[in-house]
């Protein structure tokens, strides 16, 4: 009767901790809630719609990171709060599937799953692992391969995709903790090193098309490789080291494991057809990619039609079926929904609002020092993700304004340009912040908690900020830029 009383006592006092910690945080979300709220509703520039819109989004990001409710159910319930309350159309959420990310991740799981069923994910892993007998030789190995990946795959998405399979077959070799690093490292490593070279990201691209288009300046290929090389390479390794510090377990077993002998072999065999046809493929989807400008069609299409030749029946390397398992609908919904909420902050205002009350301020440092302006510069694109999801929009909203800056001010624009695109190619805060962090986030086995990822951009986000400004007055100057 006693131990009844005691068993019966003790569950008393689990549940009643478990409620103290429940409404604790369900009343620090309602009060973030209320902030929001008012804070919103005391901004007269902007309307009923963008109002609303702005709510569901903050509320949408606090919810992501201090909940564990589906990110995919989140988006498409805020979502549905924005067409409710009419402050959108139901096309918001209909036309959301027809986003490009959305046609691009597609296509990335498909082209991830041929890459995983011909044998090449197997090869180049067990290549990896024999050549490792340290853990962290291979976390090295795996940003490695991705570091050097940003010269020839000009798209995030796309070597996020190419990695996937790699790291999928490289997991079983680690515990679940160090594979949660693996899932953050491995996007923030391709997104880090997007500024080794012009072509790494579209932004790029369009940000000196701007350039040249409104002051007749440029920055070349091999100029920009001069400039973004050395420092995307350095930042690389300071993020290396910043994620295997703060996550890496002190106390896990750090040898890998025997490679089985049975699977040493495949090592010593020459390309099977299936891993012929793969490489050929990617070969070809890496030359449509690199090749954008010359024939116009976009990443997403030149990415799906890789999908398919992928999947054609008695010439592809996988079947319609596995290529369709191999998606993730639940991420693809997510992803849909979380674009949609940050493509309605564009449409309804919101974004032009926040450019707006940042440029009025940067036209008081026409005599600033250069050091003030190269961080007011870099502080301005670099937290620019945080309310504007897309990379691509921000240089198209950012880049304009950033030039009339420098004109007014007097200072040389394809340097201010440079440094924006650099600042704005810093997108590691939040899951929906870039489709890299979309592609590994709730991904099955690989997968990151997206407290984790705010954490890692804590410590990350300032010191992206200081060794830019830290080039800047050092070696980039050295190099030939200047203000």
């Amino acid at each position: 009767m006693i131990k009844r009383m005691d068993k019966y006592v003790s569950k008393q006092k689990q549940i009643y901790t478990w409620l103290n910690q429940v409404s604790t945080k369900l009343l620090a979300i309602v009060s973030v809630h209320v902030f929001f709220l008012v804070l919103i509703v005391l901004i007269d520039e902007l309307d009923y719609r963008a109002k609303v819109s702005l709510f569901a989004f903050l509320s949408a990001m606090t919810l992501w990171i201090v909940t564990k409710f589906p990110a995919g159910f989140v988006a498409v319930v805020l979502i549905l709060f924005i067409i409710l309350l009419k402050a959108g159309n139901p096309e918001l959420l209909y036309n959301a599937l027809a986003e490009e990310v959305v046609w691009l991740m597609i296509g990335s799981f498909i082209i991830g799953e041929a890459v995983k069923q011909s044998g090449l994910a197997e090869r180049y892993s067990q290549y990896l692992l024999r050549r490792s007998k340290q853990k962290s030789h291979a976390l090295f190995g795996i940003t490695s391969i991705l570091f050097g990946s940003a010269f020839f795959i000009p798209s995030t998405s796309g070597r996020a995709a190419l990695s996937m399979p790699i790291i999928k077959q490289l997991h079983s070799k680690f515990s679940p903790k160090e594979q949660s690093v693996l899932a953050i490292m491995a996007p923030v490593i391709i997104l880090i090193s997007t500024s080794a070279t012009l072509i790494g990201a579209g932004s790029h691209i369009i940000g000196i098309s701007l350039l040249e288009n409104t002051v007749g300046e440029s920055i070349s290929y091999i100029q920009w490789l001069i400039w973004g090389g050395p420092f995307a390479l350095f930042i690389t390794l300071i993020s290396f080291t910043i994620i295997k510090w703060m996550y890496w377990p002190k106390d896990g077993a750090k040898e890998m494991e025997d490679v089985k002998i049975q699977e040493i072999p495949v090592l010593r065999q020459p390309l099977n057809k299936s891993e012929r046809k793969t490489v050929m493929l990617i070969s070809f989807l890496i030359i449509g990619w690199v090749t954008e400008s010359l024939h116009g069609y976009g990443i997403a299409l030149i990415t799906m039609i890789g999908a398919v030749l992928f999947m054609l029946p008695n010439y592809g390397v996988v079947s319609w079926k596995q290529g369709m398992k191999s998606v993730s609908w639940n991420l693809i919904i997510f992803v849909a929904a979380a674009t949609a909420l940050g493509k309605v902050l564009v449409d309804t205002g919101v974004v032009h609002w926040i450019e707006q009350k940042m440029f009025r301020m940067l036209h008081l440092f026409v005599d600033a020092p250069e050091w003030l302006i190269v961080f007011v510069i870099l502080l301005v694109t670099v937290t620019s993700h945080l309310y504007i999801t897309s990379h691509t929009t921000r240089a198209v909203v950012f880049i304009p304004s950033l030039i009339v800056f420098s004109e007014t001010i007097g200072v040389n624009a394809a340097t201010v340009v440079f440094l924006g695109l650099i600042g704005m190619n810093y997108c590691v805060t939040f899951p929906v912040s870039s489709k890299a962090l979309l592609l590994f986030y709730e991904e099955g086995d690989i997968s990151y908690d997206a407290k984790h990822l705010v954490k890692v951009s804590a410590v990350l986000m300032p010191l992206y900020i200081f060794v830019t400004m830290m080039f800047y007055f050092s070696y980039w100057q050295w190099a030939g830029m200047y203000l």
